[in-house]
């Protein structure tokens, strides 16, 4: 029924509009055609006056009600998020100004320049000039803004610092997979043909196997596998390597102004330092509910909408705390075998020395 009184209304409208046209153009008829188009270009041109102060306070309106509920009234989560930020500052500070300035001379030109008694029309068929000049400009501008972003994309998937958490994040139909390094500091091998959804969701090499060439890893006993949510430290970069089981994800990460394709068979990295907590972040953007949202920017099937991560951002001490708690993933597939703990001094002064830093 509502499908139905839709399409009436809309056959309604199309018929009131075009009985308004034939009407004018009777009118038209009766008053003369030379004489009702020149009303009619008189009362577009302020018309067109009118738009342009609409407009504009209609821009500056929806910016004042709206502005709050994007990304940009919300500080940016990470270092190189604040670079991100400061290109897009200047990117909408350029296109605005060039956005008003063409606007307004497009209506006050449609204003001015209406046809009036005594007037004649100038042609102006070429300039060389102004050509070069519109030309050039932008294409100054644009080049000026590509060099500042290729260096800081360069800085991004650059060489993460040594100190640096690493963590494999691994999109699969229609969640995330984390790894994070075991005692050893080291990622165990893994391979595609030996991935169980159950016991072992990224096919990490765990046993022999003579049929597909592969041998036992043990540097892959103690590597700690997650899904859903994600740690980080506030303070200390982070290196996300990226890959993907199915096919091509994103992971975007809007708080802190950062996104990198998730490639099966291709690894990617990028890198940022966290700058808030998540308890932080709260207390920032007035939000008891706020978390770091990992998203998915790239369609990648039926349930693309429901592919979303969690990233918590804590303090070192918390998340020494929350590794201490974590079972490697080769203890919970086989839970009557023992992990060779080959935990080290050094590794637990490393993260000692980071948190004092901090």
């Amino acid at each position: 029924m509502t499908m139905f009184l839709t399409i009436t209304a809309i056959i309604l409208i199309f018929i009131v509009i075009f009985q308004i046209s034939k009407a004018n153009e009777y009118i038209a008829i009766i008053k003369g055609e030379e004489k009702t188009r020149k009303q009619g270009n008189k009362i577009n041109a302020y018309l067109m006056l009118g738009f342009m102060i609409i407009g504009l306070v209609g821009v500056w309106y929806c910016n004042k009600l709206l502005y709050s509920k994007t990304l940009l009234g919300v500080p940016s989560a990470s270092d190189h998020g604040e670079k991100v930020d400061q290109m897009l500052w200047v990117t909408i500070w350029i296109t605005g100004f060039v956005f008003i300035v063409t606007q307004v001379l497009l209506f006050w030109f449609a204003f001015k320049y209406r046809e009036q008694e005594g007037k004649k029309v100038f042609f102006f068929p070429h300039s060389s000039k102004l050509e070069i000049i519109w030309t050039s400009v932008p294409a100054i501008v644009l080049a000026i803004l590509i060099v500042i972003g290729l260096k800081n994309w360069y800085i991004i998937t650059g060489d993460a610092p040594k100190n640096s958490l690493e963590v494999e994040v691994v999109g699969k139909q229609f969640n995330w997979i984390f790894r994070y390094k075991g005692n050893d500091d080291v990622f165990g091998r893994k391979y595609y043909k030996v991935i169980d959804e159950a016991t072992n969701p990224l096919g990490l090499v765990w046993k022999d196997n003579e049929k597909l060439g592969l041998k036992d890893d043990e540097k892959a006993h103690d590597d700690i596998v997650l899904q859903q949510t994600m740690y980080v430290v506030k303070g200390r970069p982070v290196k996300l390597i990226i890959g993907s089981r199915d096919v091509i994800h994103d992971v975007g990460l809007p708080h802190f102004r950062m996104k990198m394709d998730a490639v099966p068979g291709i690894p990617t990295t990028m890198w940022f330092t966290p700058k808030y907590t998540t308890k932080e972040m709260k207390e920032i953007t007035k939000n008891p509910d706020f978390i770091y949202e990992l998203a998915c920017d790239q369609m990648c099937g039926n349930g693309h909408y429901s592919m979303k991560g969690i990233i918590e951002v804590v303090t070192q001490q918390e998340f020494d705390a929350w590794m201490a708690e974590k079972k490697p993933a080769y203890l919970t597939a086989f839970p009557d075998k023992n992990v060779k703990t080959e935990t080290t001094t050094t590794a637990i002064a490393d993260n000692k020395a980071i948190a004092e830093k901090q």
